[in-house]
Parts: C-alpha cells; sequence; structure tokens
C-alpha cells in the first residue's frame, strides 16, 4: 500500500484510462492503416473510376491535407472544447467519410468521403498521445507510449497487406467497409470512457493563424504531391511549395507574438523535445517512403500478383507489430538513448539489404530485407517520442503532441513524394524493369539518407526524461 501511494500519480485521474486509450488507439489505427491502404489499390480505382494516375493520386494528397490542415488546430481545440466532444466528433467525421467512400458510385464522392475521413485522423491521432500524457502516471507512459507507437508503425505496414488480400476476393469498395466497425467500437468506447484531460479556457480564435496553418501545409502537401508528376522544377510546384513556406513562417512568427498562440512553439525551446520530435519525423519518413517503394517494387520489378504483394509485406508488419510492443517496455527500463541509436543502425542494415536486391533476387531475401527495415524502425519510434513528449509539462502536451505528429504527416507526405521522383527518375533513364529497378535503387537510397541523418541526431539523446525534471503545469 505505502509502495503504491509513493508513485506519482497521473496528471488527470478518470475512472477507466485503459478503455479509453483503447478506443483513441483503435481511431487512430483505422486513420494511420488508411496513409498506406490505398497505394496497392490505385491501379483498381484509376479503371473503376476512369480516372488518371494524376487524379486517382488525389485520395491520397487530398487524404494528407485535410490531416495537415486538422492537426495545429486539436491543442486550441483542447483549450475550448471537452476532450470527449472533440474526439466523438473526429471519429464521427471519419465513421461518415468511410460510408460516403464505401458507397462512392462516382470520383468526386469518393474524394469528398475520403477527405471527411482526414478530419478524424487530423483530430485523434494528436490527441491519442497528448491524452496518454495527462491520464496515465510516468511509470507506465513508456508502455503505453509503445502501444500508441504500435499503431502509427504498425498501421501503414499492414495496410498494403489487407488491401491485397481484399482486392484478391472484392473491390475497392471493401477497403472503406472495413472501417466501419472498428471506427463504431471506437466511438462506443470513447463515449462510455474518455473524460475531459485538458482545463478549458476562454480561448479566441485567431482566424488569421487558422488560415496561414491551412495554406502553409496545404502548400507543401500540394506542391510535393505536384512534383511526382510535374517535376520539381515545375513552376506551379515551385509556387506551391513557396507559398507553402512563406505562410508558415509567417504562421509561426505569430505564433511567438502572441499571448494564447492557436499552437505553441515555444515547446521547441525544450531540447529533448526538439530531438524527439526530429528523431519521430525521420523515422516516419523512412517508413512512409519505405511502404511506397516496396510494392511498388515486388509488382513492378518482380512481377508478384497484387494479393502475392500484400502477403509478402506481412512478416514485416507482424514483426512490426511486436517490436512496436516490446519497445515501449524497453523505454521504461533502459530510456531512449541507446535504443534509438540501435533503432536507426538496424534499419539503415536493412534499406541497404533491399537496395542489394534485384529482378532476379529471391524474394526471401527482399521480404528479409523488410523484416530488418521493421526492427529498426519502430525499435526508434516509440523511445523517441516518449522522450520528446516526456520533456514537456502538462499544460505544453497538447501542443508538443499536436506539433509533432503535424510535422510528422508533412515529412511523410514529402518522403513519398521524393520516392515516386526517384522511381520516375529511374524509369527515364532506363526502360523497363531495368528503369524501374533503378528507380527503387534510388528511391531506397534516399530512404538510407533519412535514416543516417536519424542516427546522427539521435546521438543528441541523453536518456530518458525522469517525471521530476518536468516542470509542473501551471
Amino acid at each position: 500500500m505505502e509502495m503504491s501511494q509513493s508513485l506519482p500519480k497521473a496528471r488527470v485521474q478518470i475512472a477507466h484510462p485503459a478503455v479509453a486509450m483503447l478506443g483513441l488507439m483503435i481511431g487512430s489505427f483505422v486513420g494511420m492503416f488508411s496513409e498506406t491502404a490505398l497505394n496497392i489499390a490505385l491501379p483498381s480505382l484509376m479503371a473503376s473510376l476512369h480516372v488518371t494516375q494524376g487524379t486517382v493520386q488525389w485520395l491520397v494528397t487530398g487524404y494528407m491535407l485535410v490531416i495537415g490542415i486538422c492537426m495545429p488546430l486539436s491543442s486550441m481545440l483542447t483549450k475550448r472544447f471537452a476532450t470527449k466532444k472533440i474526439v466523438l466528433f473526429g471519429l464521427g467525421a471519419f465513421l461518415i467519410g468511410a460510408v460516403i467512400a464505401a458507397l462512392a458510385p462516382t470520383f468526386p464522392v469518393l474524394l469528398f468521403g475520403r477527405m471527411m475521413q482526414g478530419i478524424g485522423t487530423g483530430l485523434v491521432l494528436p490527441l491519442m498521445f497528448a491524452v496518454a500524457m495527462q491520464i496515465f502516471p510516468p511509470y507506465r507512459l513508456g508502455t503505453v507510449m509503445g502501444l500508441a507507437a504500435l499503431v502509427i508503425m504498425f498501421a501503414p505496414a499492414i495496410g498494403p497487406t489487407i488491401t491485397g488480400i481484399l482486392l484478391g476476393v472484392s473491390s475497392w469498395h471493401a477497403i472503406f467497409w472495413l472501417l466501419v466497425p472498428f471506427l463504431a467500437v471506437a466511438f462506443i468506447l470513447t463515449a462510455v470512457a474518455l473524460d475531459n484531460a485538458f482545463e478549458q479556457k476562454s480561448v479566441s480564435i485567431d482566424w488569421a493563424s487558422i488560415a496561414l496553418s491551412t495554406i502553409g501545409f496545404g502548400g507543401i502537401v500540394i506542391g510535393t504531391s505536384m512534383a511526382s508528376d510535374a517535376g520539381w522544377l515545375s513552376v506551379r510546384v515551385i509556387l506551391a511549395l513557396v507559398v507553402g513556406i512563406a505562410a508558415l513562417a509567417m504562421y509561426a512568427g505569430r505564433q511567438q507574438s502572441q499571448t494564447a498562440p492557436m499552437l505553441n512553439l515555444k515547446a521547441f525551446k525544450n531540447r529533448a523535445f526538439t530531438t524527439g520530435t526530429l528523431l519521430v519525423m525521420l523515422d516516419f519518413g523512412v517508413i512512409l517512403a519505405s511502404m511506397y517503394l516496396l510494392p511498388q517494387y515486388l509488382q513492378n520489378v518482380m512481377g508478384l500478383p497484387v494479393a502475392m504483394t500484400g502477403l509478402a509485406m506481412l512478416p514485416g508488419g507482424i514483426v512490426n507489430a511486436a517490436v512496436s510492443a516490446v519497445a515501449g517496455r524497453l523505454y521504461d527500463h533502459f530510456g531512449a538513448k541507446w535504443l534509438t541509436r540501435i533503432g536507426f543502425i538496424v534499419a539503415m542494415i536493412g534499406v541497404v539489404v533491399l537496395m542489394s536486391t534485384n529482378a532476379h533476387s529471391s524474394l526471401a531475401r527482399v521480404i528479409a530485407g523488410h523484416i530488418i527495415l521493421m526492427i529498426g524502425a519502430p525499435l526508434a519510434m516509440s523511445p523517441a517520442q516518449t522522450y520528446g513528449l516526456n520533456s514537456l509539462p502538462g499544460s505544453e502536451s497538447a501542443d508538443g503532441s499536436a506539433i509533432l505528429n503535424t510535422l510528422q504527416q508533412i515529412v511523410g507526405a514529402v518522403a513519398t513524394a521524393i520516392a515516386t521522383s526517384m522511381l520516375a527518375l529511374g524509369s527515364a533513364q532506363q526502360a523497363g524493369v531495368a528503369g524501374l529497378t533503378t528507380g527503387a535503387h534510388l528511391g531506397f537510397g534516399f530512404v538510407l539518407i533519412i535514416a543516417i541523418v536519424a542516427f546522427i541526431v539521435s546521438l543528441g539523446v541523453k536518456g530518458k526524461v525522469k517525471s521530476e525534471d518536468v516542470p509542473l503545469a501551471k
């Protein structure tokens, strides 16, 4: 009894934190699953809806665009509205969007449903981490954040596998119907168990900041997405990127000058948070770029059918889930210092194995490279995320989570666009399978560079952030 009383308590006490967290995790899992689930399905959608490659790509771009717009708003919303209301609104929007997409007879209707789904992911995903920091005590955060990291790592890894299997037995409509029951369960669990996790204040809505945020993140996502077709030196790509970067610079300046900013960028003054955020961004770039390249490589270079491509990616997805779950517990015992460094070294080895394969290599060798990559990347992800967010006081945890997850999505979009450009560059140099192989190798080379940069950044990780080192919320 004395031992339990001496342990630090959660910042906010709720009756059933595990049940509430489960609802948030299921909703976030569905959102992250959707990020890669359509990669394999795009050719089927093009044929079924009679649209071009550039048009169908908006199902991915539009989804990430809405996520990038909504995520920076999540912190402000927690200050104005009860946590449960925000999460239920997000899950409800996702559920309705999934039904619309599943029933969509035309591409515009499908795109509308897809963008509604982005509202749910943009609100629920950052709140999953922010709420966890509030409702669980410090000595359990490593484990909880490890499970949360499993969501953002395993979901995009398993997306192509599930989609490939579904397309082998049904149509693309089944992809969206699959989401509905999971979203319904998440909605019910949240409605029953989640209480308010943040103090509400009388915060005025800064419409100028919202506009700058929307233009900034939107410009970057749209610009990088167009680059895969139009090229990075295209006038419209450069214009979109310049407008986006300029708007973000103005947005950052505005936040710094306000007494009650929409997003508290002062969190970056915390070195541990900045380091952890950079590591998560780079790690997510490694994952999304690899998850885009690998299905293309298996289908176009090695000649695997869609269903078999999904199955070939399954072992890596399973390993990803196992390592993500274990990484959180390891952080509780060892901190982030060596876990992040070892994780990125292992990830680099996996990428090198993939780069050494070609059309004549055995499938087992490609799967082995994927498995090694899926050991390293999640081993670094959860410790980096916990290290960064646990360094912030409770009053800044929602801001930190929104910042981290927003930048993560932006880096994911940019990394995917660059990987796509590498594929196109290889195909332009050589025809047929040789060109596709060269393009894939260039893409994996880019992934290797990200992993190397991440390892260098990880050298700045000092160890596990202790709860007594974090200033108390005012």
